[in-house]
């Protein structure tokens, strides 16, 4: 599968865009595992322009992790505009990826994210605009609508739409209009959240839309290689993206890889390997807290900000299903402030689960 001139390859596996998950040290650890293009953490359009330090170091790309995608978002034509002109210039990245699918309220109640599945003529002016002003291919991920109603009749903010089309299929369309060079799109509403079970039926429903000839990427609900292959065998999607089960077990990918090459999981992910993967991704969660730190002159708990970041991995590490009595040491996980005391908690749960 190819992104313009990006060839991905095969069945290609996409590391989601989360805030506060998918920085760079996260990036390049799913990269090394398997993932075929990892996605930045989403960044605000308004807070590049103004120079926010922490929004420019979340746009920093490290050659080993390509290719990346930058993803930002806004509200408006201008800004985003403006910030999608700075991450070309200055992060360089091999596409530029427009954010119209958060769905927490600080963004969507103001109206950007899946706010502009309300406003879907916005949505494309921005888009439009977006990709006449770089050079690098623009591509676009979004929801299947606002809400249940939405989501079966384009005509609730598509008054030109035909009756009773869905949503998505109408958007899909005006988006590839646009010149985007292909479209994610996860399988819930914005009123969803991340409740209830993703939809592919309507994602493969654009696939297989003749009328699309870009690349539709599904995304929604993928946390094995069983559930990733019957996505590609059954609803033709291009390319599958994958989000919150990447916490805790960045070798998922590997594990997708295999089975689609060979039809079997890999057995050399023992559980002695990925605990030593849970310690590599502690250590260099803190290393990248203390390069980013030190590059914006900020050098106060540097360690904290790193081991703030990965504790949330560990957390909700799959490995630790099944532990009993597991809570209180997930919340002492939630709690730890040093590298050392997450070592020792990994320790502790590694031998709870040696010990049967």
């Amino acid at each position: 599968m190819k992104i313009q001139n990006i060839d991905l390859g095969e069945h290609p596996l996409m590391l989601a865009p989360m805030e506060d998950v998918t920085d760079q040290a996260f990036r390049m650890l799913c990269k090394e595992f398997g993932a075929s293009m990892v996605y930045s953490e989403f960044v605000s359009a308004d807070a590049l322009i103004r120079n926010v330090n922490r929004s420019l170091e979340k746009i920093r790309v490290d050659d080993h992790e390509r290719p990346v995608a930058i993803q930002i978002y806004g509200r408006d034509v201008p800004s985003m505009v403006e910030a999608a002109r700075m991450v070309e210039s200055e992060a360089h990245p091999d596409l530029l990826d427009l954010n119209f699918g958060c769905p927490v309220k600080k963004v969507a109640g103001k109206g950007a994210g899946s706010g502009m599945l309300r406003t879907p003529q916005l949505m494309l002016d921005i888009t439009r605009a977006v990709v006449q002003a770089v050079r690098i291919p623009v591509t676009v991920k979004t929801r299947l609508g606002w809400d249940v109603p939405t989501m079966m009749n384009a005509q609730t903010f598509l008054p030109d739409a035909p009756a009773d089309r869905p949503y998505i299929l109408e958007l899909a369309e005006r988006l590839q209009d646009c010149g985007i060079a292909a479209l994610t799109i996860h399988g819930r509403t914005r009123s969803q959240m991340y409740q209830g079970q993703a939809d592919w039926t309507l994602i493969g429903a654009v696939k297989h839309n003749p009328r699309i000839h870009i690349p539709i990427i599904g995304n929604g609900d993928i946390t094995t290689a069983e559930q990733c292959q019957h996505a590609f065998q059954q609803y033709g999607v291009d390319a599958v993206m994958i989000g919150r089960a990447t916490f805790g077990q960045p070798w998922l990918f590997r594990d997708i890889r295999t089975y689609l090459d060979t039809g079997h999981h890999d057995d050399t992910l023992t559980l002695d390997w990925k605990f030593q993967v849970l310690r590599r991704q502690i250590q260099q969660s803190v290393a990248y807290s203390l390069r980013a730190d030190n590059a914006l002159k900020e050098h106060k708990r540097t360690e904290l900000g790193g081991i703030i970041h990965v504790r949330r991995h560990l957390a909700n590490s799959p490995l630790f299903k099944g532990i009993p009595n597991f809570r209180e040491t997930r919340i002492r996980i939630l709690r730890a402030e040093t590298q050392e005391e997450l070592f020792r908690l990994l320790d502790e749960a590694y031998q709870r689960i040696a010990a049967g």
